[in-house]
């Protein structure tokens, strides 16, 4: 499709806003809109010295130019054309209280207001389709970008909290409210840096370098029904059904939805026109995130294989009392995933000598079928009060209890770098496992008599129950001497059992008191102290032909390991949130105690040590202005190593990869640095930043492998300096308008650089890796009728290897996009997603292309309420689940199975009946 553009001669619009002292007004909203019918021509806000600029096109019909801040009487000044560039000069904003020539309409709202700490929308400013959802929105307002994956940023800034009313709408993610609540029903948009609970119950600023969304519902349309119900079926029986009803009464709000599909889908569209069909692309980008959904700990949509999944959730919240706030919410999925695997791996194995140049590795060749099943429950409520005028408690407590079962047949086969076969293995396996997981979070926080000055106390648990079955039976077949005895390893026979229970008891308690050295300087001082418990307690049994039951016990395959941990940190932080910054400094000292215990083949193991280890963070960002800002943010950490890094205990539950751990391992100590910064430009729509951030290890834990002739691994670990991970990243954002043709410009780029090491047959060996993936997307709208959006991604890794027989490893990924949506004629949509693949380094036998092109069509009746649609996923059928990983011991390559071609009929009703509240006083205006 073609289209010729003529664009109109563009002026410049400027001036000065103060109020009546004659001081400049930073961040006043400066607006034009039609005299006609009111509708936003083009809008900007003044900066620190009160200026603005706007570049517009030339207006030749009557606008009104308007000016409006917080606090002050609102401005407003018709003109008949607009057709030259004009300095308005200085513009005064009077009290509200003085008397204006001018006719004030009460309740007038710009389009964009800053209160505070909070930027505002008023979604009416901003127009969208009737029929579009609320992430259709939030891509019409300035700074918000809305990615392909679904993540949102506001002038560069992510947002990791969307809520409704100040309430979680199901999830705080906001998924499921972005794509089904309609965006007529939003009053504002409000945007604030994220809060911890202690910060929002305090009332303290945000500390967080993250954004939160709140959409609050339009007094009128805050008490209705409305809701969205779809069904549909496809060719080789492809199907999927979804229903989402939502009721609302003034606070009192209940949600309920479900699901049911098999095309990898978690049954919520993360797109309007092509609906759920982008889950089932399974593209081989390095380190991307392939479009999956997480809930409930199952991912959809991302993974391999396909899935089938089941879905129900309900939502409520509602003010039980004054000051006493409930939000619930239940969900219950069910995921069933079947997958082919074929994969390639080559092993690298370290040199023998410094000048050693031999070709030394093993390639594992192996292929697999297997079914996961899975069901999961959740159930959480968070309750907010207040005692009294002073006092503000939180509880959120959580529980999840959730099953899986899993089968899998599979064969490998292992030889080395000369083609003699190691060994061969072939078996079938199945491993059933119920978990359930609690754990809350109570906070509390005391005003006391002075202004700033406070109690806070908060306490957290984490209780785990794991109990599983693993059913292995299987036969590994040895073709080579590792002992040097002169004949093959034995093989390895099994069919055997173990029966594992892990379970984790975690608690956490901080007492802080803060005092208020001046109105933005606060010192705060307090100890916190965490216990966490761990234990795992296998037995294992061996099948037994007589009884045709898994009744010999097997000493081996059963131990006892358990490790506690107990800290306490007395510590001190000072911290000030001015205007244009903020910065934090906490100290203090972890003292602990590290106790671990183990029992294996008639033996008692103890190790016991206590350390005195420093913490530490710091944080610090300045705002230049309301949009452009600096971060930096340092922190010191230490991890201890796990029971089964540490206990001198084998795991022999695989007859090609053992373990054991090593009683001499030290904590891993890590200092963390990072720099970010942003910057958007409101009145050219445009903005751009950067991050970085670099860690460095100290006793970093890492394995420490034996790779025998046979091709047997056995691995324990060790503490090695030296190592170090970063990253960089940086985008660019454009937008652009004239008449009806709005252009979009996205850059995003991010790489990183990581020192690693480790050890193989003795020898140490060093990987250096470097990551480059750069993105461009592009997005022409013309009015409501057309949407083209190109876009291209390259990924790039390269892996630099010392001590191996071979110096690099790469791998580069090309993927281009194209997507297009036509919404003429009218109550016809038609869309095209046209994807190209290109995976350059995978091996012998796999593909390395492949097109991907997904069309649907879709035609609303019944007054929109019904929309009938076809669609066609992979109309080439050439879907491809390939990928190469490259990691420090391995070179993979590995294809997994993808949805192939289907075509889906689909029906979809939405219901929509909100009941208006009466308005008294009929429509008011003052004259002053």
């Amino acid at each position: 499709m073609f289209s010729t553009f003529c664009f109109s001669q563009s002026i410049t619009l400027k001036g000065v806003v103060t109020d009546n002292t004659d001081y400049p007004l930073e961040s006043a909203t400066v607006y034009l809109t039609s005299v006609k019918d009111s509708t936003l021509v083009d809008y900007t806000i003044t900066n620190k010295s009160g200026n603005w600029e706007m570049k517009i096109r030339q207006v030749d019909n009557p606008v009104n130019l308007k000016i409006s801040f917080v606090g002050l009487a609102n401005y407003s000044k018709q003109y008949e054309s607009l057709t030259q560039d004009i300095d308005f000069g200085k513009i005064v904003l009077e009290d509200q209280s003085t008397e204006l020539s001018e006719v004030i309409i009460e309740g007038e709202v710009p389009p964009v207001r800053i209160k505070s700490d909070t930027l505002e929308f008023n979604a009416a400013s901003f127009k969208v389709r009737p029929d579009s959802n609320v992430k259709t929105l939030l891509e019409q307002l300035p700074g918000v970008v809305v990615d392909s994956d679904g993540k949102i940023t506001v002038n560069g800034k992510e947002v990791n909290q969307i809520l409704v009313n100040g309430k979680p709408f199901f999830d705080k993610n906001g998924q499921i409210a972005l794509q089904n609540l309609p965006a007529d029903m939003i009053n504002k948009v409000q945007v604030t840096d994220t809060k911890t609970k202690k910060e929002e119950i305090s009332g303290e600023k945000a500390s967080s370098d993250n954004a939160s969304i709140n959409l609050t519902i339009d007094e009128d349309k805050n008490k209705g029904l409305f809701g969205k119900f779809m069904g549909g079926y496809g060719t080789n029986d492809r199907y999927e059904t979804s229903a989402i009803g939502n009721y609302f009464k003034d606070k009192f709000r209940l949600s309920l939805l479900a699901s049911s599909n098999n095309i990898n889908s978690s049954g919520f569209s993360m797109d309007e026109i092509f609906d759920n069909m982008g889950g089932g692309r399974n593209t081989s980008l390095y380190a991307m995130d392939n479009g999956g959904v997480y809930i409930n700990g199952m991912m959809f949509g991302g993974g391999s294989g396909i899935t089938k999944s089941d879905m129900i959730g309900v939502n409520y919240s509602d003010e039980w009392a004054k000051d006493f706030d409930n939000s619930t919410s239940y969900f219950y999925n069910s995921a069933s995933t079947e997958n082919n695997n074929r994969s390639h791996r080559e092993t690298l194995i370290t040199n023998e000598a410094p000048n050693d140049t031999n070709d030394r590795r093993n390639i594992t060749e192996s292929v697999s079928s297997s079914k996961n099943d899975q069901y999961a429950h959740s159930f959480q409520t968070e309750f907010e009060f207040k005692p009294d005028s002073t006092s503000t408690v939180s509880y959120v407590p959580r529980f999840v209890k959730a099953n899986s079962k899993n089968n899998s047949i599979s064969s490998s086969t292992t030889t080395n770098q000369d083609n003699e076969l190691l060994n061969e293995s072939n078996g079938s396996y199945y491993n059933e496992s119920e978990n359930q997981n609690f754990e809350s979070g109570l906070d509390y926080y005391k005003s006391l008599s002075k202004n700033g000055r406070g109690l806070n106390l908060s306490l957290s648990n984490t209780n785990n129950v794991n109990n599983s079955s693993n059913y292995n039976n299987s036969a590994t077949y040895f073709y080579t001497d590792s002992d040097n005895d002169g004949n093959p390893d034995p093989a390895d026979i099994r069919n055997q059992v173990r029966i594992n229970r892990q379970t984790l008891d975690s608690y956490y308690a901080e007492l802080a008191y803060t005092e208020p050295v001046t109105d933005s300087l606060k010192l705060s001082t307090g100890f916190t102290y965490e216990t966490e418990l761990s234990v795992q307690n296998r037995k294992g049994f061996d099948f037994d032909d007589a009884t045709g039951e898994y009744s010999i016990e097997n000493d081996e395959l059963t131990n006892y390991m358990s490790s506690r941990t107990n800290t306490v940190t007395p510590g001190i932080s000072l911290r000030q949130n001015k205007n244009k910054y903020y910065w934090s400094i906490q100290g203090g000292t972890d003292i602990t105690q590290f106790k671990n215990f183990s029992s294996y083949m008639g033996n008692d193991y103890s190790l016991d040590k206590d350390y005195m280890l420093p913490s530490a963070n710091a944080n610090f960002r300045y705002k230049f202005t309301k949009s452009k800002s600096i971060s930096f943010y340092y922190n010191y950490d230490v991890s201890f190593p796990q029971a089964s890094q540490i206990l001198p205990v084998e795991d022999l539950s695989s007859a090609l990869y053992t373990s054991i751990g090593n009683p001499d391992l030290d904590p891993s100590q890590n200092n963390r640095f990072s720099l970010s910064f942003r910057n958007y430009d409101y009145s050219t729509r445009s903005g751009y930043g950067f991050y970085s951030g670099i860690t460095f290890n100290k006793d970093n834990i890492v394995q420490y492998t034996e790779i025998q002739s046979s091709g047997k691994q056995r691995t324990s670990y060790t503490n090695i300096n030296g190592t170090y991970s970063s990253y960089f990243g940086g985008y660019f954002s454009k937008q652009y308008k004239k008449e009806e043709h709005t252009y979009r410009l996205n850059l995003n780029m991010y790489l990183n650089y990581d020192l690693n090491k480790g050890y193989t047959n003795q020898k140490l060996y060093e990987s250096k890796e470097f990551y480059f993936g750069p993105r461009v997307n592009f997005t022409y709208e013309y009015g409501d009728l057309l949407t083209v959006s190109p876009s291209y991604t390259f990924s790039y890794n390269q892996k630099d290897y010392t001590n191996y027989s071979i110096s690099q490893a790469s791998n580069f990924v090309h993927e281009v996009k194209l997507q297009t949506t036509s919404y003429w004629p009218k109550h016809i949509v038609f869309g095209n997603d046209f994807g190209y693949t290109y995976n350059s380094q995978l091996g012998d036998g796999f593909k390395k292309d492949f097109f991907l092109w997904n069309t649907s069509l879709g035609y609303n009746f019944y007054n929109d309420k019904l929309l009938f649609k076809v669609k066609v996923y992979d109309i080439l059928n050439q879907n491809l689940g390939t990928s190469r990983s490259i990691t420090d011991t391995s070179i993979s390559d590995s294809q997994n199975t993808v949805l192939k071609r289907y075509a889906m009929f689909s029906l979809t009703y939405k219901l929509t009946k909100f009941g208006a509240k009466e308005k008294k006083g009929g429509n008011r205006f003052w004259m002053f």
